[in-house]
């Protein structure tokens, strides 16, 4: 199995490898290291290795050059510019130390007078030295994060290699993705697999190369893609023209090296279909939650969602839990406290101190119900749902993005085994299901007011909503243990004739489960 993140945090991949080795599949699952220390751990019988990976080809040519006509003075990209400015800091602390030492001297010292002249001449020198060091450590940093790809130029030089190269673009556009080859790909080759997993369109293109040389040397691969997202449907996660266009075509020089589709909903298997002319429709995994952790939830009981908010049992709470970003909404549920008097807002994020929720608590502050707001870290993935459990109240305010309207996301799940009411935005998928289901309300999307309403009704009258769970089958259909199903059967679809699941007590490692780390992450 091939993912392009520290494994950490993606609730996704972690119980893919855990169930896949559960069911007889002996799994090795490789994540990028964090640092540049390799590091490795077991998920049940799976073991993880997060290789490092340097990317010295994810920086862009610009970034090694100096910028002369736009910023003369800028100090070259070569490090120096922190070195000069440090420098002079140490600079003026050391003078900082002498002069307080001259303060202190006896005055009948020789000389004292000239010498505490000559060092205020030395304190002006240093203060104009960081003055100027600090305008030339200006213009680099400008120099460095004005540089857009939206010009003329940068929108002519994608077209031209688009033209020229086709889907082959990328090599041009996108060189980081060598990188991930580079690092990945004589890992994958060394353990010479039957069957890659590869979650993601990064990881496509590593999976599919290494079936390329496996059959250049008469070994058959199959190669499994785990669409998770729909790639044309994503916001960049840079600021450039050339991302998209770049992995796009990425995607589409090796979506048909994929012996098999698989993905996280019906529409997005539908949209896979039509973008790759796929033969047959793509399995679907949900993003579902796993009724049973096994040996993992004895161990380490969910934290008390409601102590870390310093909030008692008839406190009306709100809980939103995944990743943070201004498209997923958080903003209307701070927004519209000042209109729910009582109720607090539980955020359950990956970065609780980064800076879009810093954003987040000054709005609150600014309207004066920081008080109400607790913004909490993930916890590990087989805790989220008890945790969960202590809100009254559900919420996924995410805005239109063509990915957010077609998919059933890990936290609709979570929140529904949770057995939550929920107030989620008009979405398409998501509105539909809770429409149909009877699990909560459907608000417009950043709308405050509309916002407000739901979440009063599910509040009046919590149960009615809860109700909706007693459906026979229906959380039953939204567990892991359902989908895991599925990711075997294609498995064995590609691999016919392979072991059965290995017995609960046999290949275990000796000292527990999970070693050297936990898996944590809420999902997203």
């Amino acid at each position: 199995m091939l993912v392009d993140n520290g494994v950490n945090g993606d609730s996704r991949v972690q119980k893919t490898a855990r169930s896949a080795a559960d069911a007889g599949w002996d799994v090795v699952l490789l994540g990028r290291s964090p640092g540049s220390v390799p590091q490795t751990w077991r998920l049940g019988r799976a073991e993880v290795r997060l290789l490092a990976m340097p990317d010295p080809l994810a920086r862009r040519r610009h970034e090694f050059r100096r910028a002369w006509l736009r910023w003369p003075l800028a100090y070259p990209p070569s490090g120096i510019a922190a070195h000069r400015q440090q420098s002079v800091k140490a600079w003026q602390a050391d003078l900082t130390v002498r002069a307080a030492k001259l303060a202190l001297a006896d005055p009948a010292t020789p000389r004292l007078a000239l010498r505490r002249r000559l060092l205020g001449v030395e304190q002006a020198a240093a203060k104009l030295t960081r003055t100027w060091v600090s305008g030339r450590y200006w213009m680099l940093t400008r120099a460095r994060t004005r540089r857009r790809f939206h010009n003329p130029w940068d929108r002519a030089y994608t077209l031209f290699w688009q033209k020229l190269k086709g889907d082959g673009a990328w090599r041009r556009l996108e060189p980081g993705l060598w990188d991930y080859e580079l690092a990945y790909g004589p890992v994958v080759d060394e353990l010479a697999p039957d069957l890659i997993h590869a979650n993601d369109f990064r990881m496509l293109g590593v999976a599919a190369r290494a079936k390329i040389r496996a059959a250049q040397r008469g070994r058959e691969i199959k190669v499994v893609w785990d669409a998770h997202e729909f790639l044309p449907g994503l916001k960049p996660w840079q600021d450039n023209a050339r991302w998209l266009p770049a992995h796009r075509a990425h995607e589409r020089e090796y979506a048909p090296y994929a012996d098999a589709v698989m993905t996280v909903s019906d529409g997005l298997a539908e949209l896979l279909q039509r973008e790759h002319r796929l033969a047959t429709p793509p399995d679907v995994v949900l993003n579902a939650p796993a009724a049973d952790h096994g040996e993992l939830a004895p161990d380490a009981p969910a934290p008390d969602l409601r102590a870390l908010c310093g909030v008692g049992p008839d406190v009306p709470l709100l809980v939103y839990s995944g990743a943070a970003a201004r498209q997923r909404g958080l903003d209307v549920m701070v927004d519209a406290l000042p209109q729910l008097p009582g109720v607090h807002v539980a955020l359950v994020v990956n970065k609780p101190a980064g800076p879009y929720v810093t954003g987040v608590l000054a709005r609150a502050a600014k309207l004066g119900v920081a008080d109400r707001v607790h913004a909490l870290p993930y916890v590990a993935h087989w805790q989220v749902v008890p945790f969960l459990s202590a809100a009254d109240a559900g919420v996924i305010p995410i805005h239109h993005w063509p990915n957010h309207e077609i998919a059933l996301i890990t936290k609709f799940f979570e929140y529904s085994h949770a057995r939550l009411p929920l107030v989620v935005s008009d979405v398409k998928t998501m509105a539909g299901t809770v429409r149909s289901t009877g699990q909560g309300e459907v608000f417009r999307a950043e709308d405050v007011a509309d916002y407000v309403r739901a979440v009063r009704a599910v509040l009046a009258a919590p149960e009615r909503y809860r109700a909706a769970y007693d459906r026979p089958g229906l959380l039953e259909s939204w567990t892991w243990e359902a989908q895991a199903e599925v990711l075997d059967a294609v498995y064995r679809r590609l691999l016919p004739g392979r072991p059965g699941p290995v017995p609960a007590d046999a290949g275990q490692p000796t000292t527990g489960a999970d070693q050297t780390r936990p898996a944590v992450g809420a999902g997203t």
